[in-house]
């Protein structure tokens, strides 16, 4: 079973009119009821997304000791990492001699707060009669790969056994805890977060401002700016500068977008600002 700790605390240095206290309070009664995936789903959206992280294995070398490497990786219709491996590489000798493993990914490396996953699991080579469909999953996600057909390379696939995640030191919005290969392997991955890079891209560069009178309504925080992060069918992340801190928000949506045409037609970055309404065409 799935086990869960949540915190919704964040710290924001503010002056002026509102106090710490006050701020402080105004964020987290609006991140406690910010929509947002169920964990397991947002985890293995994110895994989904993700093409970065560092496998451990055990050392065959140094026994006794882990090793790690960064690698690329590509998850496979069912969860799976996907490693495109070379012979030469230490951590393909280490797997081939011992294929327990761990995958860590993180969210934003330069940010403890932020979400941190460790996948457990098993490094398989992958079956002859799996090698056409792993390529092409593969490749659909790292498509400058080419090495993958050089003669040393071959691909393989961690098995999941367990799934854990953290979100921050003390900070906490997701919170922590872990998941089993079942609830791993039979969680959605939302639909709408393939769309999120080319989305935040285009808000970011032509309606920077409009994403920041979105954040201060939502909020009630009259923030400087606010950097889109990432987006899913039920709402949007922040980056948001205020005074002279910058803090992660989480803004709902007023509903769930179904598809990449419904962000624009049910007018999913449309809200009312006093007696004027923002209407962002994307």
């Amino acid at each position: 079973m799935a086990s869960a700790t949540q915190s919704s605390t964040l710290a924001v240095s503010t002056g002026g009119a509102n106090t710490d206290a006050n701020v402080f309070q105004l964020i987290q009664t609006h991140q406690e009821k910010a929509a947002r995936l169920p964990p397991v789903e947002e985890i293995r959206t994110f895994l989904d997304q993700s093409t970065r992280g560092m496998l451990s294995t055990f050392s065959q070398k140094h026994e006794g000791y882990p090793s790690g490497s960064m690698v690329d990786f590509a998850c496979y219709a069912d969860g799976s990492p996907i490693l495109a491996v070379s012979s030469l590489a230490v951590h393909t000798k280490d797997l081939l001699a011992n294929p327990k493993c761990s995958l860590l990914v993180a969210k934003d490396p330069e940010d403890r707060t932020d979400l941190v996953i460790t996948l457990h699991g098993d490094a398989i080579p992958v079956s002859e009669k799996d090698i056409t469909a792993v390529r092409t999953a593969y490749l659909a996600k790292l498509p400058d790969s080419f090495w993958v057909d050089f003669g040393d390379f071959q691909f393989m696939r961690i098995e999941p056994k367990v799934v854990r995640y953290v979100s921050g030191v003390a900070t906490a919005l997701l919170g922590s805890g872990e998941f089993s290969k079942e609830e791993y392997q039979t969680a959605k991955v939302d639909l709408i977060a393939q769309f999120a890079k080319p989305v935040a891209s285009h808000m970011n560069r032509d309606h920077a401002e409009d994403t920041r009178l979105i954040v201060q309504h939502s909020t009630s925080i009259p923030v400087d700016s606010a950097y889109m992060l990432d987006l899913d069918s039920l709402g949007f992340n922040v980056k948001a500068a205020y005074q002279g801190k910058t803090y992660k928000l989480r803004i709902p949506f007023p509903r769930r977008a179904e598809d990449r045409k419904s962000i624009t037609s049910i007018g999913i970055f449309s809200l009312s600002r006093s007696s004027s309404r923002i209407s962002i065409l994307l």
